[in-house]
C-alpha cells in the first residue's frame, strides 16, 4: 500500500486552489432521473483539507425508499424524517463558499441540483471536484475506482458502507492527501463548472411497489419529434476549438440539466442532437465516460470525442456558425 505524507509538501501551497471544500455523499432511492435523496452528509474542509465539521441528515423521499439492503433506509426509518426543503437552509449553509467534493461527483451533484429545484431554491454550488477525477491526475495505483480502493490505498477504515455521514468521512479522509499531492506536485485540480437546475416540470410520481430503476420520465417532460437540423455535419469536434453548427450530438446517462431542455438549448444552438452514436458522431456527451453503456462503448470504437456535461454547456455559449445550409432533397412528388 502506498502511503502520501499529507502533512507537508515540498513547495508553497497553490495560491489558485479553493479556499475550502464540503465532501458530498448522499444516498437515494435509485439513480434514475425521478429517484429522491433518502440521506445526505458533508464534511467542510478547510483550504489545506482539514477538517472543520461535519453535518448529516434523514431526508423523507416521499415515496418507496429503494434499495433498502444497500442503504439500510426504511419507510419506516424515513417517515418522521425532515423533507428536502426543510433542510435545504441547513444544507446551503454548509454548501456555499467551498468546492463541493464526492466520489463520483456529476452523480451526487446531479441529485442534488434536482432536490434544489423541486424546493424552488437556488444550491449555492459553482464548481465541484470529482475524486475519481482527482486520482487519475494523480495517477493513483488504484485497481479501481471504487471509494473502498481509494480508502485502501490512504489506509482509511470504513466503517458503515453506504451510510452518507461514514462515506462522507472516508471521502475527506482520502481526499486530504490526495489534496497534497496534487499540491506537493503542482497538479491543476479537475475542477468542473456547477451549473444549478431552475427548471423543472412537476407530474405525479407512480408508486413502486419495491425497487427497480425507473424506465420513465416521471417529473421530465415527455419526448418529441424533432424538427431536421438545416446544416450538413461539419465534422468530429475537436479539442479547444468551438461546437459548430451542424454538428451531431448524441447524449448517454444521467444529466444534471433536464435531459429534454439540454436537448432544446443543443438544438436552438443549431446542433443535431442523435439518439445514437454512429460514424458520424461529433461527439457523446456523458457524465460517466467509462461506463459499458451502448453508446459510450461504440464512441471508443469508433474514436468519438467525448465530453462532460459541465463542458458541453460551456461551449454551448458560443456555437461556431455553419459554413452552409443543408438543401433538403425534394419529395417524390416535387416536380
Amino acid at each position: 500500500m502506498t502511503m502520501l505524507d499529507d502533512r507537508q509538501t515540498a513547495a508553497p501551497w497553490p495560491a489558485a486552489y479553493p479556499q475550502g471544500y464540503a465532501v458530498v455523499d448522499v444516498e437515494t432511492t435509485g439513480l434514475a432521473r425521478d429517484d429522491r435523496i433518502v440521506s445526505a452528509a458533508v464534511y467542510r474542509l478547510d483550504a489545506r483539507g482539514e477538517v472543520q465539521d461535519h453535518w448529516y441528515t434523514l431526508v423523507n423521499p416521499e415515496r418507496d425508499p429503494g434499495p433498502v439492503w444497500i442503504h439500510g433506509l426504511t419507510s419506516d426509518v424515513l417517515e418522521g424524517a425532515p423533507l428536502f426543503p426543510e433542510v435545504a437552509a441547513q444544507l446551503s449553509e454548509r454548501l456555499a463558499g467551498r468546492v463541493l467534493v464526492a466520489h463520483n461527483a456529476a452523480f451526487d451533484w446531479s441529485m442534488i441540483a434536482r432536490e434544489y429545484a423541486r424546493a424552488a431554491v437556488t444550491a449555492p454550488v459553482e464548481q465541484r471536484l470529482c475524486t475519481i477525477a482527482l486520482s487519475k491526475e494523480l495517477r493513483l495505483p488504484l485497481p479501481n475506482h471504487k471509494l473502498e480502493s481509494l480508502a485502501a490505498h490512504f489506509g482509511v477504515v470504513q466503517q458503515r458502507a453506504h451510510h452518507a455521514l461514514d462515506d462522507a468521512r472516508v471521502l475527506a479522509e482520502a481526499f486530504r492527501p490526495s489534496l497534497h499531492a496534487a499540491a506537493r506536485d503542482g497538479v491543476r485540480l479537475p475542477l468542473l463548472e456547477c451549473r444549478p437546475l431552475t427548471e423543472w416540470y412537476d407530474s405525479p410520481v407512480t408508486p413502486r411497489a419495491g425497487y427497480r430503476p425507473s424506465q420513465t420520465q416521471g417529473s421530465w417532460r415527455a419526448s418529441r419529434k424533432r424538427p431536421a437540423c438545416p446544416y450538413p455535419n461539419p465534422g468530429r469536434y475537436e479539442s479547444d476549438k468551438p461546437l459548430m453548427q451542424g454538428m451531431r450530438v448524441a447524449f448517454s446517462g444521467d444529466t444534471s440539466i433536464d435531459r429534454e431542455l439540454l436537448e432544446d438549448r443543443a438544438v436552438e444552438a443549431g446542433l443535431h442532437v442523435a439518439t445514437s452514436v454512429s460514424r458520424l458522431t461529433s461527439l457523446l456527451v456523458t457524465n460517466d465516460p467509462d461506463s459499458a453503456t451502448s453508446k459510450t462503448v461504440k464512441a471508443r470504437s469508433f474514436g468519438t470525442p467525448v465530453l462532460e456535461e459541465s463542458a458541453f454547456t460551456h461551449l454551448l455559449r458560443d456555437v461556431a456558425p455553419a459554413r452552409s445550409v443543408a438543401v433538403p432533397k425534394p419529395s417524390p412528388s416535387s416536380e
